[in-house]
């Protein structure tokens, strides 16, 4: 079974031998290839919905690793304990969702290693994180069809306040794909700047925040080439 570029990116990030818990797991994909390279030993996959939980269970079953998998119908991270895990994944859902599950799990900022993959809301997410007691390590990014993804990998702690180009962008520097990561945001950026300044009633705040996240975004890129 091999998994795709996106999820990839995620299984690189966990650490040998971590108890890995999977939230919103679907397939379980990720669990039971990493299994199955012998890179953790058990692992927890729980999603809200009943449906993905027995795929889960069909996946985990065809490959023969059902016995080390344990498996949770639950939102977010809200049945499994805090001494249950070491490495939290959470893939393949907005910013916004990732940001309240860990809301209702503050244990995750004592010693737990968090890889957080957003689909949408980047932005949203790294200012919560920042606010909250998180501390962004490194971010990794993926490419998958015509898409980039990126993968915070994350930690209890405090760090420094990011500019309006990190909050949009990440503060990665050494991926491979951060020149392409870095056009892909400039062009979204752009994009809500022309939106603010033609509708009808211009948010001067979202104006000027977007403005210095280009600008921000251009030195990042010339830092990238030097």
């Amino acid at each position: 079974m091999e998994l795709t570029p996106r999820l990839r990116s995620v299984a690189e990030q966990v650490p040998s031998g971590a108890v890995l818990a999977d939230i919103g797991t679907d397939h379980a994909y990720l669990p039971v290839r990493l299994i199955l390279e012998r890179r953790i030993d058990r692992a927890i996959a729980a999603d809200l919905r009943e449906g993905p939980l027995e795929r889960a269970k069909e996946t985990a079953k065809r490959y023969g690793v059902s016995d080390r998998i344990s498996f949770r119908l639950c939102n977010g991270l809200a049945d499994i304990g805090s001494q249950e895990t070491d490495a939290i994944a959470i893939a393949g859902m907005g910013g916004e969702t990732i940001s309240a599950i860990l809301s209702e799990a503050p244990w995750t900022k004592q010693g737990k290693l968090l890889l957080l993959q957003p689909m949408t809301s980047f932005t949203d997410l790294r200012l919560w994180l920042q606010q909250n007691g998180y501390r962004i390590e490194k971010e990794t990014i993926s490419r998958e069809g015509q898409r980039l993804y990126t993968c915070l990998t994350v930690k209890g702690g405090d760090m420094e306040p990011l500019t309006p180009a990190e909050l949009w962008a990440g503060k990665q520097s050494s991926d491979p794909l951060r020149g392409d990561f870095l056009d892909h945001m400039a062009a979204k950026a752009q994009r809500a700047l022309a939106g603010q300044k033609n509708a009808a009633s211009p948010d001067g705040k979202e104006i000027d925040f977007l403005t210095r996240v280009l600008d921000g975004i251009a030195q990042m890129k010339k830092e990238l080439s030097v």
